[in-house]
């Protein structure tokens, strides 16, 4: 691509002029003042709530704190209205925000941390006690405290505050020097106008860290450009399911997750309404949650569908109004899609996307979905399949797939050598993921590069197997892995939840004869309850790997 990464937002998209992520909000925030914006924990943030608290933080920051524009804040919260709140105060301020899983070890937060040179942390309150441990190695010096109930009026929040930390148990206590309550911050300053600072499209906006789940997190940055870009590329073709998809948008995966962080900008543009979910693994709290809202729209990932459709409550649910479903962060099953449409009477789109893409590439359109695949690329993205010596192969054949466009990141935050290596000599990032491109455009992700498993010279494709496993009618989920093998080199292992146990590691096995080709049939069988997770669902293959070694 002849123009420089994350410098450039595609005209033919932005009529506005959209040039940061504090525009865009700013144009959502004046457009759909009166409606909700962002729901968590029966509190509703209304879009002139959300502006007039973000400008309060922001406020905050400029004349309380040391801080500078530049200046990186992390931020380390669930999906609670507070996030949406400080992020786009943040903003305001011209810092650079580094999103934090509230999962994180000590050790995870400290590296996080003093990598990205953060100097000021915001975090929920049953967090706290983690940083207290690590603070004295990070140039952090203004901290930030929020408990559950704070936005709510005096008498909700004093009886939910008070049943997270001596019900549940869920605050153990810390000391952190000079540690500032959320709640007070806003109040200081309600009503005030932030300075306006000079931010630019090519500034960065987040440093967003990769997962880590094949080896040491980096830090990607994203540009504003390459936020509003993605925003814009989402919202042209989302916005192709018709009025009202935003009306109710049904959001559990976390907002400090890409996948779910610009998903929430594009329905801020819609003047969408994100019913957001902090705790996705209470699955039947979740479905009690969803009995007070006919959504609309809901987002949501393979391993979450699977377990939500095992529920008969979920199954009972009121779907007349759902419009669209969106698939990322994993690939989805054919089988999690049949029950998904069986269930709900919603096809799920299914898209693709990366940390460094900001992070969609492409997604299913409406009307066009193609159970299996990527779905087509977005407006201004290039795409190409190389193979090993880095040319393009033909349409049809498998390589790496290889990504150009306004959403691609700037690079990896201070390892120029990591940035260089994650792109071709033309300049498109190369994703590890191994996909062929039809020839009537759609792309189809084959597997991890990393993950694909080599037996006697053939390549097997896990997403493979695991797709054909799960597709047995008593397989919850399932995992494949490569484990050596003296005379193969590898052969395939899986790992089953099974759905009864009556199931058998033959049954599996004759499974698999029937609908696999035998060098792909797993020589290893064996039954789990569950399988490892990121936070997000994502099945840990590498911690299936290193328990196996």
């Amino acid at each position: 691509m002849s123009r420089e990464r994350g410098c450039w937002i595609p005209e033919e998209l932005n009529p506005q002029g959209f040039k940061t992520i504090i525009d865009l909000a700013a144009h959502s925030c004046e457009q759909f003042a009166n409606k909700p914006a962002f729901t968590s924990l029966g509190r509703t943030l209304s879009y002139q709530e959300l502006d007039e608290l973000a400008d309060a933080f922001a406020v905050y920051l400029q004349r309380e704190t040391d801080l500078l524009p530049g200046d990186r804040i992390a931020i380390q919260l669930p999906n609670l209205v507070q996030y949406p709140i400080v992020l786009l105060g943040a903003f305001r301020a011209g810092m650079v925000v580094v999103n934090t899983n509230p999962l994180y070890t000590p050790d995870e937060m400290r590296y996080q941390f003093k990598d990205s040179g953060a100097k000021a942390l915001i975090i929920h309150k049953s967090m706290a006690c983690n940083a207290e441990k690590i603070l004295d190695d990070t140039d952090i010096e203004t901290v930030i405290v929020t408990q559950v109930g704070d936005l709510h009026g005096f008498l909700k929040r004093t009886l939910i505050n008070a049943a997270v930390k001596y019900v549940k148990k869920m605050e153990p206590p810390y000391h952190i020097d000079g540690a500032v309550a959320l709640r007070d911050t806003l109040d200081l300053y309600l009503g005030a106008i932030p300075e306006a600072v000079d931010v630019k499209p090519d500034d960065i906006a987040v440093l967003q860290y990769t997962g880590g789940t094949t080896g040491v997190s980096k830090g990607a940055m994203l540009t504003h450009a390459n936020l509003v870009s993605n925003v814009l590329q989402g919202s042209e073709r989302i916005g192709a399911v018709g009025e009202g998809w935003a009306d109710t948008v049904i959001a559990p995966l976390p907002l400090y997750h890409i996948y779910a962080f610009t998903l929430a900008q594009i329905v801020m543009l819609a003047g969408g309404h994100s019913v957001l979910i902090p705790n996705p693994r209470d699955i039947p709290g979740f479905v009690k949650e969803m009995e007070h809202w006919q959504a609309t729209t809901f987002l949501g990932l393979n391993t979450l569908f699977v377990a939500l459709c095992h529920q008969q409550h979920f199954r009972e649910l009121d779907y007349s109004k759902l419009k669209m479903t969106i698939s990322g962060g994993m690939a989805l099953t054919h089988a999690a899609a049949d029950q998904w449409r069986e269930v709900t009477g919603c096809e799920i789109m299914e898209g693709y996307g990366l940390t460094e893409t900001s992070p969609a590439v492409a997604i299913n359109p409406y009307g066009g979905v193609q159970i299996g695949t990527i779905g087509l690329p977005l407006i201004a993205t290039e795409v190409k399949v190389i193979d090993v010596e880095g040319n393009t192969v033909p349409n049809g054949e498998a390589g790496e797939l290889c990504i150009a466009g306004p959403q691609v990141m700037k690079g990896y935050w201070q390892k120029v050598a990591a940035t260089e290596d994650s792109f071709t000599a033309d300049g498109y990032l190369k994703t590890g993921d191994i996909a062929v491109l039809q020839d009537d455009g759609y792309l189809k992700i084959v597997d991890r590069a990393k993950d694909m498993i080599i037996t006697s010279g053939f390549n097997v494709y896990p997403n493979e197997v695991e797709d054909v496993i799960t597709s047995h009618e008593s397989v919850l989920e399932c995992a494949a892995i490569g484990v050596p093998d003296e005379m193969c080199g590898e052969v395939v292992k899986v790992f089953v939840v099974p759905k009864s146990e009556v199931l058998k590691e033959s049954d599996v096995k004759a499974w698999c004869h029937e609908h696999l080709t035998g060098y792909k049939v797993p020589k290893f069988v064996v039954f789990v309850d569950e399988l490892p997770k990121t936070n997000v669902g994502k099945v840990l293959r590498r911690k299936l790997k290193e328990d196996a070694a």
